[in-house]
């Protein structure tokens, strides 16, 4: 029942659903994604945060943890033993596209957020409910996502870390375990600051780290760089005669596995957004944007940098499970093929680095899972209970990273696929039907922008219902909210 559930809701039809939304938001926005690179850059560093919310920057942090996973490791690797390099061109193509349907999202959070116990919240939830009126629909969301990110998905993350430490150092998954499980319990306690913070100086150090020994393997290799890249782009359209034959999961792979890693329309990146201080929801939607041109150029890239100039991968007919080429004999595909190709430039330092790696990946991810739920349960839960359900979702958390530490299960990752694919399916739903309050925050921004404005969003300007937080513009409902609090 699991597999047949997870067979219709990750169906052909909804990567076909998600990269139609993606260019029908691209032109819609004119490709936003493009025009406003630069204010992107300049908006990360911008903002301060709040008693209430966090900066631009923290908010982008937050949803980096969640973006920059183990898929970037072993679903990287994947996507080219079974599309070929011609894989990442299609990676790199549907972040492009994706990049509008982050922003709608985000903008949308950040819109219809509302300050609850002196904090922001805002997401899926949030914008379906206010802004189509369909509260069962955002229940029916807010369910999905608090299962998918609290009970099912953070022990696998946490298997990778421990199976991953097990591996390189030879450590006991059950101290592995309780020190996990010590570290997030330590940072989720704190709040959402706290994770802020966190997130904010353990995102750029992993990925820097990650970055700086790609870099070191493509300048090793560097004799090789038309070689690689002539290969990706050959292979993407089938010029390249030894995978013309996968031309069609070159495209699959790639369009899957850059997905998975962007993460863009599926309304996790647009939890965060809500939380960001900022005085106009397009600021938060351009950030957001920009963090999975991060993700995937920065990152996945990296990956595929290193395994395709060091040629330590396979590809395998998926169809025939014929091997086409293989550079790495016996190795499955995942983070064997990275491991491999760090080894080529660091003999014995690629199973521990990769270890160390996926622990931050993983670690960080597990933080922004938590953040999601969170925002879900305090959706769900209001009054006096609210503080009670808190701890509850603190405690079943850590059971579930603890208990995914030292035994995982094949159907747990089924599960939290199907809720997931929910997730997906409702979001990309409601981004549609709420495009229009998103594309009038850009239109006002570019506006104020060309009056050389730092731009300030008022709702009731433009007649959006239910936004009450910008009800009044953003300076007056700051002091209304503020007000309200005290």
């Amino acid at each position: 029942m699991v597999n047949t559930m997870n067979g219709w809701l990750w169906s052909p039809v909804l990567i076909a659903f998600i990269v139609l939304c993606g260019l029908y938001f691209s032109f819609r926005t004119r490709f936003l994604q493009i025009r406003h690179i630069k204010e992107m850059v300049k908006l990360l560093a911008s903002g301060k945060g709040s008693d209430a919310g966090v900066s631009s920057f923290q908010a982008l942090a937050i949803s980096l943890s969640g973006r920059i996973g183990v898929g970037n490791i072993a679903g990287t690797a994947t996507g080219i033993a079974y599309g070929g390099p011609g894989s990442v061109f299609w990676m790199w193509v549907i972040t492009f596209v994706g990049a509008a349907s982050a922003f709608v999202e985000s903008t949308l959070a950040q819109i219809y957020k509302e300050k609850q116990d002196g904090v922001y919240r805002g997401g899926p939830a949030y914008y379906i409910e206010k802004g189509l009126g369909w509260k069962w629909f955002a229940v029916v969301f807010a369910v999905a996502t608090l299962l998918a990110m609290a009970v099912l998905m953070p022990g696998i993350q946490a298997n990778a870390i421990t199976e991953g430490v097990y591996n390189a150092f030879g450590i006991d998954k059950t101290i592995t375990g309780l020190v996990v499980v010590a570290l997030i319990g330590f940072t989720i306690f704190g709040g959402v600051k706290r994770i802020a913070r966190v997130a904010e100086f353990i995102v750029p150090f992993m990925a820097l780290g990650y970055l700086l020994i790609a870099l070191a393997i493509v300048v090793i290799n560097f004799d090789k760089i038309p070689e690689v890249f002539g290969l990706i782009f050959k292979s993407a359209f089938g010029a390249e005669e030894i995978f013309g034959g996968i031309i069609g999961s070159a495209v699959m792979w790639g369009v899957k596995r850059g997905l998975y890693a962007n993460e863009a329309g599926q309304g996790t990146g647009a939890h965060p957004a809500a939380a960001a201080e900022v005085s106009h929801p397009a600021k938060q939607g351009l950030v957001q944007a920009f963090s999975i041109y991060l993700d995937v150029f920065l990152v996945v890239t990296s990956t595929a940098m290193m395994i395709l100039f060091t040629n330590q991968y396979n590809v395998i007919n998926e169809k025939t499970g014929k091997v086409i080429t293989e550079g790495l004999k016996g190795v499955e595909p995942g983070p064997g093929f990275t491991q491999a190709a760090v080894d080529t430039i660091l003999p014995g330092f690629g199973p521990g680095f990769i270890a160390v790696a996926l622990f931050f990946f993983a670690f960080t991810t597990i933080y922004a899972y938590y953040y999601i739920a969170e925002t879900n349960l305090a959706y769900l839960v209001r009054g006096r209970y609210r503080g009670i359900a808190f701890v509850a979702l603190k405690l079943i958390l850590i059971g579930s990273i603890f208990y995914g530490s030292i035994k995982t299960a094949t159907t747990a990752w089924a599960m939290g696929d199907i809720g997931l694919g929910i997730m997906v399916w409702l979001n990309l739903i409601a981004i549609l039907l709420l495009f229009k309050p998103a594309s009038i925050a850009l239109k006002d921004y570019e506006e104020q922008l060309k009056q050389g404005k730092d731009p300030v969003f008022n709702s009731s300007t433009f007649g959006i219902k239910n936004a009450d937080f910008w009800a009044n513009g953003y300076e007056k409902s700051e002091q209304e909210h503020d007000k309200n609090v005290m």
